[in-house]
This record gives C-alpha cells, structure tokens and sequence, in this order.
C-alpha cells in the first residue's frame, strides 16, 4: 500500500506555484498516494491520472481566494480526520497549520515569495513567527529567500530549488504557431507574470515607452488579473497600442519566449521567479529587477544578464538599449547562464521534496 500526502492550495491562478506543486506532485504520485485538494478543476488536466483530485466545483468561478481558503479547508478537516497523514501546504499556510496542530498531523509548508512582500502588517510579522515554529518542516528554493525568511521569523527553513524539466520546455517551444506581431526589424521583448501590484508592470510600460521612441521594439505581455485595465489605459494615453500586444494566459507560453530577444522582470518581490530559468533553458538573455528574492541569485548578481533597481524605469530602458546595441558581445551571458542551471535539474530537487515527506509518512 502506497504512504498518503495531502497536497493544498486551494486557489490555483497559473503562476510559477502551480507549475511547481504540477511537477512535483506527478513526480510523487508514482511512489506514494498524492490527494490534491483545490477549488475548482481548471489545472486538473496537468495532473497525470495517479494524482488524486478533490475539487470543491468543477465550475471555474470567480470568488475571492478567502472564499476558496473556507471551502478547501472544510474538505481538508473532512480528510484528516478520516486519516493521520502528511498535510503538505503550498497556500494558505496559516490556516493549515492552525488546523494540522488541533487534530495532530504533521505538515510541511511551502513559502513561495520574500517575506518583504506580505509582512509590512506587525501583527501579520508576530502571527508568521508564532505558527511557522509549529510547522514540521518549511521548504524555500532559494538562498536569499532562506535567509530573510530564517531571519524574521527565528526559523530553520530547507532549501530546494525549483525543479526545471528542460526537456519538457525545450519540446513545447518547438510547436508551431501564427504570431506575427514580431517583425525581424523590432527588438523583441516578451514579460510574462500576473497583472497585479507585485509585478510592477508600470515600470516595464515607462521604460517601454522611453525605448520604442529611440530603436524598433515591440513589447509582447502574456498575463491576467485585476490591473488590466491599468495596463492598458496607460498604453492608450502614451500611444503604444501598436506596439505593446497583451495576450491572456498561456497554457505554452515557451513557443513566445522562443520568438524573443528579450525577457524583462520588473517584480517588486519574488521567490525564485521559474519564468527567469525557462528563458535560460530557451537562451534568451534577461533584464531583471533586483528584487528580494530570487533574480539576483539566478543571474549570479548579474554575470549572467543585467540587474536594476526596483521599480527605476529609467535604468531599466538604459539597460534594453545597452542590450540591443550590443547583442553580439552578450551572448556569452546567455550561453554562461544556460550552463548554470545544473542545479535546478528536474530529478535532483524531485528527489529532496521525496526524502523530507518520507521523514513523516
């Protein structure tokens, strides 16, 4: 009989979290019984058939994440009761870890994004710091993220960097498709992440604007969410519809990394952004924001594409200019950060989130 873990996040968007918990529970499923509990069924296609899949509907709504947090949690109460198993949490940390105490079952949390992007609030900073030490175990995946986080909170955390499937990238940006809004003359720059506050997308439009003025360039954003119409008010009132297209989000976003000069990160935080390492994997050479954590860490503090400041558009637009005028001498940076993603291989990282679970199954 296969060792039981409960995997939880509740409210899957289609970000770099989801792509993890996707990889990391397929991997897990061929060895032990994986139950993966989320509101609605709209990721439940990437999961092979050995994943177990509890919904609360199989309807995609739109209701706020509390709303999902309240629903996924009753079916979680329902399922530890009925059986003493491993919790694994990737979302909503606090409420599982409140309710793993209660009923007794060990749980493994998963923090996904710098504590300097959710613990401004001081009551949130003791509220962190008094349930993390109740947790079994907390994983990280990066160095920086271990260190800030170990830092406010008095924890221990484990690293694991995020699992990279190379081959699956590398085969999905081989497909074909009709996208001509790049032309061979434009300077073709792609950002792919979520239209909220945390990605800073104002920033990318400002140094857009400053760059399309001076060189032919073409802006490609691939997202959702609730600053859309931020975004685009701002390309119609500076005149760049033209030459900034927003697509929704992409089930396979490789084969437009592929069409691209450039990938541009403008995060006021992350975790360890994965958008950054599949365009490693596809050789294209990065702009980034130094921001907590992540980037720094991938680009080895920029041996391997530039950095600039949070939010400092005008850097950033410096920095895409100095890229277009000088691609030839850069391609060692691309080639030098294609080598450098050994460590994020698919296996390796698999296999560590294997032997921390199997410590508590």
């Amino acid at each position: 009989m296969k060792k039981k873990v409960i995997f939880f996040m509740p409210s899957m968007e289609g970000g770099g979290v989801e792509k993890n918990i996707i990889l990391i529970a397929n991997y897990l499923s061929k060895r032990k019984e994986v139950i993966l509990i989320t509101y609605d069924n709209k990721f439940n296609k990437f999961f092979n058939n050995k994943v177990k899949i509890i919904n609360v509907t199989k309807k995609i709504q739109k209701v706020s994440k509390y709303y999902k947090y309240f629903f996924c949690i009753l079916i979680l109460v329902k399922n530890l009761i009925a059986n003493k198993t491993l919790v694994f949490s990737f979302q909503a940390n606090i409420y599982c870890l409140i309710l793993c105490n209660i009923l007794r079952n060990p749980i493994i949390i998963r923090s996904n994004s710098s504590p300097s992007g959710w613990t401004k609030n001081i009551f949130k900073k003791f509220i962190f710091k008094f349930f993390f030490k109740r947790s079994n175990e907390i994983i990280v995946n990066s160095f920086h993220f271990k260190n800030e986080l170990d830092k406010k909170f008095g924890t221990n955390s484990k690293i694991i960097l995020n699992p990279l499937n190379k081959k699956e990238i590398l085969r999905k940006s081989k497909k074909n498709i009709n996208f001509n809004f790049f032309t061979k003359k434009d300077l073709k720059i792609i950002n792919i992440a979520r239209f909220t506050n945390q990605k800073d997308h104002l920033t990318l439009l400002k140094a857009f604007n400053i760059v399309s003025k001076k060189i032919n360039s073409k802006l490609l954003i691939i997202g959702y969410g609730k600053n859309e119409n931020l975004i685009k008010e701002f390309m119609k009132k500076n005149d760049l519809e033209r030459k900034v297209l927003i697509m929704h989000y992409k089930q396979n976003p490789y084969v437009y990394i592929k069409k691209s000069d450039l990938f541009v990160l403008t995060s006021k935080y992350e975790g360890l952004p994965n958008v950054l390492l599949e365009s490693m994997v596809l050789k294209k050479f990065i702009i980034s924001s130094d921001c907590p954590t992540g980037p720094k860490e991938i680009l080895d503090n920029g041996k391997y594409g530039f950095l600039f400041k949070i939010g400092d558009f005008k850097s950033l637009a410096k920095k895409i200019i100095q890229y277009k005028n000088n691609k030839k001498k850069l391609k060692k940076k691309i080639k030098d950060g294609f080598l450098s993603l050994k460590k994020y291989e698919f296996n390796l990282n698999c296999k560590k989130y294997e032997e921390i679970i199997e410590k508590y199954l």
